[in-house]
């Protein structure tokens, strides 16, 4: 549940992060103090978050993804935007990635969703 949760909040933290070109002092997360329930609950609750991160990752042209800098001064990281978009999806795999080893461990049917 954690990991789900983490992954989601995640992805829109990166949303976030974009909008602001680096700058998170003013992040609140969404999350923040909402109780764990169910993972069907956690998904419903994200979807809109995803929705708007995807459309705003749309309206960016390429030329974009190369030219706008995302500076993140509170660990000495500066990226391009294309860059930093490829390291949330990375991001998200790994756990992905993560998740799936433990549903194999405990036995679970899980998708294969690895071509």
């Amino acid at each position: 549940m954690e990991i789900v949760r983490h992954i989601l909040e995640c992805e829109q933290r990166f949303h976030f992060i974009v909008e602001k070109r680096g700058n998170i002092t003013e992040y609140r997360s969404p999350w923040a103090g909402r109780p764990y329930t169910i993972i069907d609950d956690e998904v419903e609750f994200a979807i809109p978050y995803r929705h708007h991160f995807m459309e705003a990752i749309k309206r960016f042209s390429p030329d974009e993804l190369e030219t706008i800098d995302i500076i993140r001064a509170d660990v000495n990281q500066r990226r391009k935007l294309g860059d930093y978009l490829l390291r949330a999806a990375y991001h998200e795999s790994v756990h992905t990635g993560q998740l799936l080893s433990y549903l194999r461990i405990v036995g679970v049917d899980r998708p294969n969703i690895w071509d």
